[in-house]
């Protein structure tokens, strides 16, 4: 495990996250994801920001719509059918699990606590939580996405090329 030296999640200095109402059209969801260059966009119920349905993976969804087999005027809820399945059954839209126990993450987690929930989530198979949501401690609102990758640029930024130093 990489010694952080005391950082946390905010020293990672995210982009705020962008949350969308599942009643989003496709092609408004699109646009925005691309303006920001965010690859994961978590969609909230339209009657309540605070109730997390699920979230957008645009890297899903990017494939259907280059081939014209999206109306773009539809909304993001027309997704969590799997009708927009990707040519290797992926959906854009996945849902959160109900009643599961989820690891809070803020901006005051430590960066070895979320590099172990990474590493947790991974589990043997390698294939696990890309992301994690941000939240405040309340878990009222998603501040931000951290992905594994913005752990590595992190590391790779501040250490140079021996992290474990």
């Amino acid at each position: 495990m990489t010694d952080y030296r005391g950082a946390t999640v905010e020293d990672l200095q995210l982009s705020p996250a962008l949350v969308l109402p599942v009643s989003t059209s496709i092609g408004t969801a699109l646009q925005l994801a691309f303006e920001r260059d965010f690859s994961i966009l978590p969609l909230h119920d339209p009657s309540s920001r605070a109730t997390l349905l699920g979230w957008l993976s645009v890297d899903a969804l990017k494939p259907a719509a280059e081939r014209g087999e999206l109306d773009l005027d539809a909304p993001l809820s027309s997704l969590q059918s799997g009708a927009a399945e990707d040519s290797e059954g992926a959906r854009p839209v996945k849902t959160f699990k109900r009643g599961k126990t989820y690891k809070v993450i803020t901006p005051n987690t430590p960066l070895e606590e979320l590099e172990a929930f990474f590493t947790a989530q991974s589990g043997p198979s390698g294939s696990g939580a890309a992301f994690a949501l941000v939240t405040d401690g309340a878990r009222k609102f998603v501040l931000g996405i951290v992905t594994v990758d913005d752990l590595t640029k992190f590391t790779s930024r501040r250490y140079g090329t021996n992290p474990q130093a």
